[in-house]
């Protein structure tokens, strides 16, 4: 029987077509080389007589030679049964599936039949050809097809510079565990040599590249040199590439590549010079000098700028229209990165899950902005980029909540100064800086107080005729008390559940693909009239620019804009998990905004991350079987402004 080393190896072997470097066998297990050539030796001997042999190329690596197709599957199935409960060499899970189909096909220069992918995965082709209905929405992400041949297979299809994107954000630069595909058969001495003559030359020409983009331009020439070597090459069109050639980051990228072929002793062509010179163009960070400044602010866009802003307004509500600082931030973004989106290049943003996480109303407003990017340009824009522009509008939303302050309140008690007191030390410390206590009264002097600085009043007796909202407590405060200040603090209404009906729960439903969901869902909002038929059009818009699944088995999907006449929530558990854009998803909300609401969506978004968030929650609220039962899950839990 393998071992587990054994397996890794063979699990690697068998999902590509080149050889593997002993490094990077070697770096899967985390042992020495030398231990991963035992290794190897080993499984030969017990792949010998089952159909398969690992061949070692001089200067390649290893490469697993498949003489007996039939015979070594069987020879698979027999180790997974001899192995179950342990990590087994196949994927499992539909999450799985879909991460070993896209790097299966994607690193495969020739056509891959579906018995034998479903073979390799011990599934059934049914299966596989629901896994592949969402591999292909991946692929079409990048504007690459997925080719049906008969009686050869299947193959993917694009343009090499989309292949090559979808290649480093899938296979080359995601840090996921220590197996994933890596630039490994490249030695790191040369991945150190070429980024010294990176920093070297946009130091010497003064251009300045973050972190980030630094390490794009790194991981692209790499991927470039490995796709040269198998004889791919980027094709740009002509009247593009004069374009690019005109500027003088060009010259930049030719010094790059003339340094970098002497290092790794391969020759790029002069279109891969411009695709190269596509990484400066796309720079981020700018010099701060007032020169450059001016040159970037050009009236296309600062109009574009203009009309996000605008129209963030008429669809949030953000109220951040006016922040100057917004407005320069935009407009400095905006212009290095319409290169990147002219070409199509997939900047990869390594926040974008903790900014979908932390900040869902400025992700919502890099949406919009997105599309409206691409109503202007007619380029789309990628979610990664969405995830840059949500800095910006999440950094205003914070600056806005600065200069509004915390709410101010006014106590109001009966029993005696100590009581009141006894309030205000008690609504202190329970809100601290959120809440702003301008002082404590007798109700007989409330009328020589000006309310016009106070936004509501805490009061232990009832009070009639005031012009602001009271909020009656008892004298002593109680849980109840603080959760109905709270609602006034943070502009929500009522508790969550008040958001949750239960004729729009859907409990364990058996569907299996996120298109049916939707296609369920949407139905069942349609058929109670709560929303129009066009908004399922409105929701499959907005999955199409990012995606709503943030992990932990949940997705919020929702229209690109509000299209309901109140604000609630519908909820679908399923049965079993299904695909939704490469993550798991058991637990889907929908998201039903008021038209033209005037409501803290960023609280409501909040409230319900804080529940989504936890692993144990969603558990719980995925096994309810009844109503009661996942109601009871949101009772449970002490959603408030304290952590």
């Amino acid at each position: 029987m393998l071992n587990s080393r054994m397996e890794n190896i063979l699990r690697e072997l068998i999902a590509v077509d080149d050889p593997l470097p002993g490094s990077y066998l070697a770096r899967v297990n985390s042992v020495t080389p030398r231990t991963t050539r035992e290794d190897v030796k080993t499984a030969n001997d017990w792949l010998a007589g089952n159909g398969a042999e690992i061949v070692t190329l001089m200067g390649k690596g290893y490469k697993l030679e498949i003489k007996d197709d039939p015979l070594f599957r069987e020879f698979l199935k027999k180790e997974h049964e001899q192995n179950e409960g342990v990590t087994s060499p196949v994927p499992n899970s539909p999450e799985d599936r879909v991460g070993y189909l896209l790097k299966r096909l994607l690193l495969s220069e020739v056509y891959v039949k579906l018995d034998d992918l479903a073979e390799e995965m011990f599934i059934s082709k049914s299966t596989i050809q629901n896994d592949l209905k969402e591999v292909k929405e991946l692929l079409a992400r990048y504007d690459i097809s997925l080719e049906s041949r008969p009686n050869y297979g299947l193959k993917v299809k694009g343009d090499e510079v989309k292949l090559r994107f979808c290649l480093s954000e899938h296979l080359f630069n995601r840090v996921k565990t220590d197996a994933e595909f890596s630039i490994d058969s490249i030695s790191q001495s040369d991945r150190d040599a070429v980024s010294e003559i990176i920093m070297r030359k946009i130091d010497r020409n003064q251009i300045t590249l973050s972190d980030i983009a630094m390490n794009n331009l790194l991981i692209h020439i790499m991927i470039a040199y490995q796709r040269i070597r198998s004889g791919n090459y980027v094709r740009i069109y002509q009247d593009d590439l004069q374009e690019i050639e005109g500027q003088e980051q060009y010259e930049v990228a030719a010094e790059i590549v003339n340094e970098v072929e002497r290092t790794l002793h391969v020759d790029f062509p002069d279109v891969e010079i411009a695709y190269i010179a596509l990484h400066l163009l796309g720079t981020k960070l700018l010099s701060q000098s007032s020169e450059v400044t001016e040159q970037v602010m050009d009236e296309e866009i600062m109009e574009l700028v203009h009309v996000i802003l605008h129209q963030l307004e008429e669809k949030l509500s953000l109220d951040i229209k006016e922040d100057k600082e917004l407005i320069v931030a935009l407009r400095l973004h905006l212009k290095p990165a319409i290169n990147r989106f002219k070409y199509g290049m997939n900047i990869r943003n390594p926040m974008l899950e903790d900014i979908k996480k932390n900040y869902p109303l400025a992700f919502e407003a890099g949406v919009v902005s997105g599309i409206i990017i691409e109503e202007h340009t007619g380029i789309r824009v990628d979610e990664n980029e969405v995830g840059y522009l949500a800095l910006h509008f999440g950094a205003a939303i914070e600056r806005l909540k600065l200069e509004i302050g915390p709410k101010k309140c006014l106590i109001v008690c009966a029993s005696g100064m100590g009581t009141a007191k006894l309030i205000q030390y008690k609504l202190k410390a329970y809100f601290g800086q959120n809440l702003e206590i301008s002082g404590t009264t007798e109700c007989y002097k409330l009328n020589q107080y000006d309310l016009d600085q106070i936004d509501f009043v805490v009061s232990s007796v009832p009070i009639r005729e005031v012009a602001i909202p009271v909020i009656e407590v008892n004298a002593i405060l109680n849980e109840g008390d603080l959760l109905r200040i709270e609602e006034a603090v943070v502009g929500r209404k009522g508790p969550f559940t008040s958001y949750v009906k239960e004729d729009l729960v859907y409990l364990q439903k058996d569907l299996s693909s996120k298109q049916e969901v939707l296609e369920f869902m949407s139905g069942e909002l349609v058929e109670r009239g709560l929303v129009e038929d066009t908004f399922l059009n409105a929701v499959c818009e907005r999955e199409e620019v990012a995606p709503t699944s943030f992990g932990n088995l949940v997705a919020i999907p929702h229209p690109i804009t509000p299209q309901s006449n109140r604000t609630f929530l519908s909820i679908c558990t399923l049965k079993k998990p299904i695909i939704w854009y490469e993550k798991s998803v058991q637990f889907i909300c929908f998201l039903c905004v008021k038209k033209d609401s005037q409501e803290d969506l960023q609280v409501l978004y909040e409230w319900l991350g804080k529940i989504i968030d936890s692993q144990s929650t969603v558990h719980q609220l995925i096994k309810a079987g009844t109503y009661r039962e996942f109601i009871k899950v949101f009772d449970k839990q002490n959603i408030s402004l304290k952590h």
